[in-house]
């Protein structure tokens, strides 16, 4: 039995968006969590382009996934801003060391 392209295209999103979720939840380490960040984020990404797929407007689907790619980048670039700023400062890259980061 031949599994369709939306079927497997969901399976993929699933897929990323639980590996997402689980790293995002399980680790300490802020550039592990700007990977597990960046993982949701694809996973975001190939349900809009499965999405249009599927009701026929790929092209929505399509800007709808550039979107997200610029956001994620955004985010991606500020959250690595961040822990450079976070290893100058604590001298780790540990979620548990940024209490000490208070005044």
């Amino acid at each position: 039995m031949q599994l369709s392209i939306p079927v497997l295209s969901i399976i993929a999103v699933l897929g990323l968006l639980g590996v997402g979720l689980y790293a995002l939840l399980a680790v300490n380490h802020l550039i592990k969590v700007i990977i597990a960040l960046q993982i949701l984020a694809k996973g975001a990404i190939l349900a809009f382009v499965t999405a249009g797929y599927v009701n026929g407007q790929s092209s929505s689907g399509e800007s709808m996934a550039l979107t997200v790619i610029v956001a994620d980048t955004i985010v991606a670039v500020i959250g690595l801003a961040l822990a450079v700023q976070v290893r100058r400062y604590t001298g780790s890259l540990n979620l548990r060391n940024l209490s000490n980061l208070k005044r």
